[in-house]
Formats: structure tokens, C-alpha cells, sequence
């Protein structure tokens, strides 16, 4: 069965001071900058995480990853605002992922709840009319 997921958000306000930014030794100009979530991702943020980044047009100058409770941005210092304000989107457009996967669950749980009630109903109706039947073998046979 499907579970409920929490939405997750960019911690703010947050401590710059302690935001970890290095140099990329892998990419030329480019840094790794660790921005804090509010609480740990779970799999199912993660995955429409990964499905909302990764369908952006912005993939030729930056990656971003979730790592543990902070989402770690690969990028150059060019443009950094507005880097900043995608970010901000794509977990934006992930928390909205979540709503709709959070109503699908639901959904399916209502589901299942009404298939269960009508399994009952079906059940019991066997029952009594296998009650009727032994009465009626009693009298008649």
C-alpha cells in the first residue's frame, strides 16, 4: 500500500555563516553550495524531487542532489539569485507533487475501505441466506 509523504521545505531563516560552500574540483568555476531543508526528505519527496529538477531547462549549469537534510547545489557563481529563486520553485513544484500524490493515496485508501465494506456486505448476505436454508432444511427435510 502507498504511504502519506511530508512535504519538505528550505529551512529559513538559516545560518549562513554555517552553509557549506567549496570549490568544485571536478568542474572549473563551479562550487557546491549545502542548503538546509526544514526535515529529511523521504523516498517518495526525493523521487518527485529528482522528476521535477531533472525535467528543468536550467540542467547545462547546475546539478542539484538531496543530501540527508540539505540539498546540495553544483553550480557556477553566475546568477546566483535567480539560481536561488529555481530552487525555491522546484521545491515548490515537488510539495505540489506531493499533494497530489498525498490525494491519490487517499484515494485509493477510500478505495480499498468501500471494496472491504462491500466484500462485508456481500459476506453477510451468504450468511443469511444460508441461514434461511438450514431453517428451511430443518422444517422440510
Amino acid at each position: 500500500m502507498k504511504e502519506i509523504a511530508k512535504k519538505v521545505k528550505l529551512s529559513k531563516p538559516f545560518s549562513v555563516g554555517k552553509v557549506t560552500i567549496k570549490t568544485d574540483r571536478y568542474f572549473p568555476n563551479a562550487y557546491i553550495i549545502d542548503l538546509p531543508l526544514d526535515t529529511m526528505p523521504d523516498h517518495i519527496w526525493q523521487d518527485i524531487f529528482e522528476r521535477k529538477w531533472q525535467s528543468s531547462r536550467h540542467l547545462w549549469d547546475r546539478k542539484l542532489f538531496v543530501m540527508g537534510d540539505k540539498l546540495r547545489l553544483v553550480t557556477t557563481a553566475d546568477e546566483f539569485e535567480e539560481k536561488l529563486d529555481w530552487i525555491e520553485q522546484v521545491v515548490k513544484e515537488t510539495n505540489k507533487g506531493i499533494d497530489e500524490h498525498n490525494i491519490a493515496v487517499q484515494r485509493e485508501e477510500e478505495k480499498g475501505i468501500q471494496e472491504e465494506l462491500k466484500k462485508q456486505k456481500t459476506w453477510e448476505e451468504k450468511a443469511r441466506i444460508e441461514m434461511i436454508r438450514e431453517a428451511l432444511r430443518k422444517r422440510f427435510t
